[in-house]
C-alpha cells in the first residue's frame, strides 16, 4: 500500500512539475517597448498590471488592471478578459505562452475581430 501511495504521490509532483514549466506569471515586457505587465495569480485565474510605463501621459496608468479573469484554456492558453486603456473598452482576452514569449490578444465580435500583442519574460 505504502508503495502504491509514494507512486501516487510521485505522479501528481511529477504533474505539477509539467504545469509550472507553462507558468505565465512574472513580468512582461511589450515587444514595443512601452511598457511591462506583471501577470500573477488572482483567485483561480491569472490578471495582469501594469507596473511601468515608457510615456507615463497616455491614457495607460501604472496599477491597471488590463488582463483579468483569464483561465486555462487548454496547454499554455488562458481565455479572460482584456482592458484597452486606449479606448476605454474590455474585449474577450486571450493568452499564449510559449516559453519566454506571451501573445495577448483582445478581440471583438465573438473573436472575429482581434489584435495581438508580443510580450517577453523581463524577469
Amino acid at each position: 500500500m505504502l508503495r502504491i501511495l509514494a507512486l501516487a504521490a510521485g505522479v501528481t509532483i511529477a504533474a505539477a512539475s509539467g504545469a509550472l514549466a507553462q507558468d505565465a506569471s512574472g513580468t512582461w515586457l511589450r515587444d514595443s517597448g512601452a511598457s511591462r505587465v506583471r501577470i500573477a495569480p488572482c483567485g483561480d485565474a491569472l490578471c495582469g498590471t501594469i507596473v511601468w510605463l515608457k510615456d507615463a501621459s497616455g491614457p495607460a496608468k501604472v496599477g491597471q488592471r488590463v488582463f483579468y479573469d483569464m483561465k486555462p484554456n487548454g496547454a499554455g492558453s488562458w481565455a479572460g478578459k482584456a482592458f484597452n486603456p486606449e479606448d476605454g473598452k474590455t474585449y474577450s482576452g486571450k493568452m499564449s505562452l510559449s516559453g519566454n514569449s506571451l501573445t495577448t490578444a483582445g478581440c471583438a465580435l465573438g473573436g472575429l475581430i482581434c489584435k495581438s500583442v508580443q510580450w517577453s519574460r523581463a524577469n
